[in-house]
């Protein structure tokens, strides 16, 4: 594996990571630990189960580096190291694991905690320096992604055997799309919890479909009739005004505009932020905000916008006042969605006109923790393999990993809701606009003050200039 290539611009990297830095992180410096290693004669690849030959007396540290607190590493003395211990038999299991990979590689594994800021500036000092710090680095994806786009990461594909799990079934290790087609570089850890973070759901009110006759939308979708338009008509026939009084009390739909614009994106197959180049400009992207413009302006079916309150918009289902919202296991935990007067149900979202079933994706993926081998780290397939074995706690047992999603069902409410969001979190997309730091005004669009095409044109460039500072 060669070094990190010199013409890397360091002040590069570190314009871009600075974008990322305020939204979260410490104030305090990060520290970095000296690499250590030791040759290590062969390593065998995790996936095939094949037993490493390592004759070797020395043993190598691997480091792991992170801005938080993990177990278990080599230096816990028991389960109870880690404070938070609730089921014992569990973490046994995974401080078991240790010792057999240490035993297996003749490694010790240790967790550096570089602190949040630190490990941003560790990436961007020790891997330029052909030195890296760590031999796993932990990254936020706001900065994980540019450091990978730059040249700091080890392209896995190179390291690891065409047979590997990672480009396979990805039972432990799943690929993060960065856009980059040339390899793999960063990989998120599997479990039944990530496979549901950060997961949107369409909701709505049963309750408000019923009264007006409207056919449960998961019926439809199974059908392939879960379409915009088809949706349009569903907000169209549940605004009202219910009273008479000739003001609407009861929107078709309301929530955030942030989450809006993402999944209508992924539904419609596209992004605007999905390579190098912009794509706000694209036809695609066109269908998307006309979609929302109308909803606000020409059909009014979607609850006005309240740019004083944000929380407003996020929770204006409570009341009754919308039909249809945007939900998440978070949102409903934070409020009780169980224990409101109507019953809540999840369905996917409706597939736009330059989308399919096979692009009708609902997860973003440029934010979330991943994993990333640094360019330069010495033997990075027994690095990957160390870790592969520790993450794998379960030997391949899903079930065993994913025993408990107690909280999750719970937000979920029902069984035919969870398995909403089961299939939902299983698929992602990959777009960066809103991890950019653009300028932007989305209420000119939701208010009217600007159509579709004026919001293009105002702000493509933009977006442009964005992209060349993050990528170059």
């Amino acid at each position: 594996m060669k070094n990190v290539s010199k013409k890397i611009l360091s002040a590069g990297l570190c314009a871009t990571m600075a974008l990322s830095m305020a939204a979260c992180g410490s104030d305090n410096a990060g520290t970095s630990s000296e690499s250590q290693s030791s040759s290590v004669t062969e390593s065998s690849s995790a996936s095939t189960g094949t037993e490493t030959n390592n004759t070797s007396t020395e043993k190598r540290v691997i480091k792991i580096g992170t801005w938080y607190d993990h177990y278990y590493d080599s230096t816990n003395a028991d389960i109870y190291d880690d404070p938070s211990v609730s089921d014992e038999e569990l973490a046994q299991k995974h401080f078991d694991v240790v010792k057999e990979v240490e035993d297996k590689y003749n490694v010790e594994i240790q967790f550096v905690n570089l602190t949040y800021d630190g490990i941003q500036e560790s990436i961007n000092t020790s891997i330029l320096a052909g030195h890296p710090d760590v031999d796993i680095y932990e990254v936020d994806l706001s900065f994980g992604i540019p450091a990978a786009l730059n040249g700091f990461a080890t392209n896995l594909q190179d390291v690891l055997p065409a047979d590997n799990d990672l480009f396979h079934d990805q039972v432990v290790f799943s690929q993060v799309d960065i856009g980059k087609n040339d390899g793999v570089y960063l990989f998120q850890s599997n479990s039944g919890e990530m496979l549901l973070a950060n997961t949107y759901m369409l909701a709505y009110n049963k309750q408000m479909l019923d009264e007006v006759g409207l056919e449960d939308p998961n019926a439809l979708y199974e059908r392939g009739e879960w379409t915009w338009d088809k949706w349009r008509e569903y907000m169209l026939a549940l605004t009202r005004d219910t009273d008479g009084d000739g003001v609407t009390d009861v929107y078709g739909y309301g929530s955030r505009w942030d989450f809006l614009v993402y999944n209508l994106l992924m539904s419609n197959g596209t992004g605007i932020a999905t390579s190098d180049v912009e794509n706000l400009s694209s036809p695609e992207v066109t269908e998307v905000l006309d979609f929302i413009y109308n909803m606000y302006n020409v059909d009014k079916v979607a609850n006005p916008w309240n740019a004083e309150d944000f929380n407003y918009n996020q929770n204006c289902y409570m009341d009754g006042r919308v039909a249809f919202w945007i939900d998440a296991a978070w949102i409903s935990s934070a409020n009780n969605d169980a224990g409101l007067e109507f019953d809540v149900v999840w369905c996917p979202w409706p597939i736009g006109p330059s989308g399919d079933e096979a692009t009708n994706k609902f997860k973003n993926v440029s934010s979330g923790n991943a994993w990333m081998l640094p360019a330069g780290v010495e033997d990075p397939e027994l690095v990957y393999n160390v870790f592969y074995d520790w993450q794998n706690w379960y030997h391949d047992d899903v079930d065993l990993r994913d025993n408990d999603l107690t909280w999750w069902e719970d937000c979920a409410i029902t069984e035919e809701n969870y398995k909403v969001m089961e299939y939902m979190g299983a698929r992602g997309a990959f777009d960066l606009w809103n991890a950019l730091g653009l300028e932007w005004d989305w209420s000119q669009l939701l208010d009217g003050e600007m159509t579709a095409a004026q919001f293009q044109e105002t702000y493509k460039q933009q977006v442009q200039d964005a992209l060349d500072s993050y990528f170059k």
